[in-house]
């Protein structure tokens, strides 16, 4: 069965934020990210590369305020340059799960791209965070939470053990990577959209 290219445009523009998303999910790693936000340009140029997508994300916004706009309006866009790029999802393999070690960190994404946005985060007792100048704990998760909820994606992240907080948040977007990779890849066994629903 041929499958046709998935990749989806996206183009978001408000009175605080301009995003442009483009988003091939059979890709080669590669990626041209500039948000203003340079943290934020590191973990998606990560996303990309361990997903082996390719993807482009240009952003302009009211940085001059402070990042929240940017960096929520950018898992927005993100999250529907996927489920756009996934179309009908048919022949997906749908669940994906990772477990990524970090040097003192251990971070799990378990993943379903089910339609129904869901978004839970839990650390384990003793895990702290130390102090980054311009993205915190916070910030990585009202992107994530935007993220899913315009994919269609119910996602758990599981924080196991870490101190260091640039650590921990590129854990998370290194198994968000792979669990990802996982889930939108193509099963040939799968015939049309995994669900007994009959759609996603």
């Amino acid at each position: 069965m041929k499958h046709p290219i998935r990749h989806a445009k996206v183009h978001r523009k408000t009175s605080e934020t301009e995003i442009s998303v483009r988003w091939h999910i059979d890709g080669n790693g590669t990626s041209q990210i500039a948000t203003g936000i340079p943290f934020m340009d590191h973990m998606l140029t990560l996303l990309a590369k361990h997903g082996l997508f390719t993807l482009t994300v240009r952003a302009k916004g009211d940085l001059e305020v402070d990042i929240h706009h940017t960096n929520e309006d950018a898992g927005i866009t993100l999250g529907q340059a996927l489920a756009r790029a996934l179309g009908n999802k048919a022949g997906i393999r749908r669940y994906g799960f990772a477990s990524l070690p970090m040097d003192e960190v251990l971070v799990r994404v378990s993943l379903d791209i089910s339609g129904r946005p869901h978004f839970h985060i839990l650390r384990s007792k003793g895990v702290r965070f130390s102090r980054l100048e311009n993205y915190s704990f916070h910030d990585m998760t009202e992107f994530l939470h935007a993220f899913c909820q315009h994919a269609g994606i119910t996602m758990h992240v599981e924080i196991l053990s870490g101190k260091d907080s640039h650590h921990i948040i590129e854990g998370v977007f290194k198994a968000l990577a792979k669990a990802l990779d996982q889930a939108t890849q193509i099963d040939s066994r799968v015939r049309g959209v995994p669900s007994t629903k009959g759609r996603i």
